[in-house]
């Protein structure tokens, strides 16, 4: 039999091993042939990333980084549905009522998380096979490689609950060709596979169900560098039949979302949308008229000052942001409307887009002292 010392040094060194392999984790994080792989693993929550995930993931791929071994990451998600919905918002709301840190901490780490993404040194692939929204676009869109499949389905939607797109959506957003960005960023509107790669937000179309065989060949590459990585993705992506006769979804309302969208002023946008009376234009201006005005005006600005800042300058700005989201109101009655009572009518105050003065506006994106978020 096991001394106590040597018992406890067993149980100590399986759960350690556990923490990171047992099924019930909410992230798993293991080391397969030259890869590091992060699973995302709470299925039933659509993989919502909590702030405890946050805080696994984060040393892990800093460790990955400095590591000789370790020639690529790849993210991915567990269950049929998503690859990750977003941020745990109603924890940050609860945390919010009852002025927990939470309502600072969680977006500090998060925003930190995503630019270590952006600025990692190893090449990232993350399979974003399903849901991927929010805070699941921060955990993918930074990273070198982005592998949609016909299941996937982007959308960054945070101006329905008095949000605005952050994890970096300041700076890709705006990057998109033409001005994509702006009218995804606004109107919440929803990409669904293909599509999400012709937008220019995934870099690779690969059937889902050849997702597993495309891990099994990365987890195989030997000490590959990231142009052997791209070929392997290319490989796979020259393959992919489904769905290549598709026409764009946006392709023939790309003239009208580059006029209408370019104004300087959400009023603007919204005046455009309704002298063009367009099915189209009619439907995007129905989705506006639905958002939290405040995040609108938050959200425009966000883009256009977002499109000449670098990367940690763009988080810097969101951190502010958000916390100017956490002291206002529409951002909990957002979660309690959309998430809670479902009842997906919220009373948003201001009401109008004119009651939202720039002042307000200018006040959100003072910075924090020492507050604001350091990189």
């Amino acid at each position: 039999r096991l001394k106590p010392f040597n018992r406890l040094q067993v149980i100590l060194q399986h759960l350690k091993m556990s923490k990171h392999t047992d099924s019930t984790a909410e992230v798993l994080l293991e080391n397969k042939g030259s890869a590091g792989i992060i699973t995302l693993n709470r299925p039933k929550a659509l993989n919502a990333l909590s702030f405890s995930m946050i805080k696994q993931i984060y040393p892990q791929i800093k460790t990955w980084e400095q590591d000789p071994e370790t020639f690529l990451i790849i993210i991915k998600g567990t269950g049929e549905k998503a690859f990750c919905a977003g941020g745990d918002i109603k924890a940050i709301a609860d945390a919010g009522k009852v002025g927990d840190r939470l309502t600072q901490d969680f977006f500090r780490e998060e925003y930190i998380l995503n630019n270590a993404i952006g600025t990692c040194k190893k090449p990232y692939v993350a399979l974003i096979d399903g849901i991927t929204m929010g805070g699941g676009v921060g955990l993918s869109v930074h990273g070198h490689f982005r592998v949609a499949t016909e299941k996937t389905l982007f959308a960054m939607p945070e101006t329905a609950i008095g949000l605005f797109p952050d994890v970096g959506g300041g700076y890709f957003l705006p990057r998109l060709s033409g001005k994509i960005g702006y009218f995804l960023a606004l109107t919440g509107f929803r990409l669904k596979g293909r599509d999400v790669l012709k937008a220019g937000i995934a870099t690779h179309f690969v059937e889902s169900e050849k997702l597993p065989a495309l891990e099994k060949d990365l987890i195989a590459l030997k000490s590959p560098s990231t142009e052997n990585i791209a070929d392997l993705l290319n490989s796979y992506h020259m393959k992919s039949k489904v769905d290549q006769e598709k026409e764009f979804v946006l392709g023939e309302h790309m003239e009208k979302i580059n006029s209408l969208f370019s104004a300087n002023s959400m009023e603007e946008i919204v005046k455009n949308l309704k002298q063009d009376g367009s099915p189209f234009a009619v439907k995007q201006l129905e989705a506006i008229n639905k958002m939290s005005p405040t995040s609108l005006k938050m959200s425009l600005r966000q883009l256009r000052e977002g499109a000449s800042m670098s990367l940690q300058e763009v988080f810097t700005m969101e951190y502010r942001l958000s916390q100017a989201c956490m002291r206002g109101h529409d951002f909990y009655e957002g979660v309690r409307a959309v998430l809670v009572d479902k009842d997906q009518s919220p009373r948003w105050k201001p009401a109008s887009l004119e009651e939202v003065s720039d002042e307000f506006v200018d006040d959100c994106f003072k910075p924090l002292g020492n507050n604001d978020l350091k990189l």
